[in-house]
């Protein structure tokens, strides 16, 4: 199927997106099917999975951030297999994960942590404004400033960044789900703040040079 699927693609197609997400609370409503709790460490599913490196094929790591423990694990199986985890780690600010955000900040910084160690790994670092990440925005009168988003957000961001480096991250807008919370030239204008003590060529990795690599891209 993967071999029809690059055939079909003329060239195109990069990788595999399969969302995993899963969640006991609030969370588990947003998804669009029905999950096994701990996918990824099932064996059929491996055995899928192990075909993607032979095909040249990265794969897209979708899940909420207290699976991220299962993600660590399928890099530990494959080492050398190209990985991009989306969304900063789907991280969740609903319930049951909304009585301390400090408390939900420092589970999910551990586990991004954890995760640096793989340098096959890179991360999508966005996605911040989609509603279970818990910030309400999307109930206000008035839409979000970029700097009241980017002192919001700065700390995921510079969390990925510190542990994994420009050159393994790549800014997104995740539009149009971002949407619900704020404008596209605002969600850019965040980022570019919060991304202003970087240097050029820094800038360049984070906001092309990056995902230009890990997609295989001509710019």
């Amino acid at each position: 199927m993967l071999e029809a699927l690059i055939a079909a693609g003329n060239g195109r197609l990069r990788g595999i997106r399969h969302g995993v997400c899963w969640d006991t609370g609030n969370a588990a409503k947003f998804g669009r099917r029905q999950v096994p709790q701990h996918q990824v460490l099932d064996p059929t599913f491996r055995k899928g999975y192990a075909h993607l490196q032979r095909l040249g094929l990265s794969f897209e790591s979708w899940q909420f951030h207290p699976q991220l423990p299962d993600l660590a694990d399928l890099m530990r199986a494959f080492p050398e297999s190209n990985v991009i985890l989306n969304h900063v780690g789907g991280l969740l600010g609903i319930p049951p994960h909304d009585r301390d955000r400090e408390q939900v900040f420092g589970i999910w910084r551990g586990h991004i942590r954890e995760l640096a160690q793989f340098p096959n790994l890179s991360v999508k670092v966005g996605g911040l404004g989609m509603l279970y990440c818990g910030w309400d925005l999307h109930l206000r009168d008035v839409p979000p400033s970029s700097e009241e988003l980017a002192s919001a957000w700065r700390p995921y961001v510079e969390t990925c960044i510190d542990a994994f480096g420009p050159s393994r991250c790549m800014m997104e807008s995740n539009f149009p789900v971002d949407k619900q919370s704020c404008g596209y030239g605002v969600l850019w204008n965040a980022l570019k703040r919060i991304t202003q003590r970087y240097s050029a060529a820094e800038k360049a990795a984070l906001y092309r040079d990056t995902a230009a690599r890990v997609y295989r891209l001509a710019v």
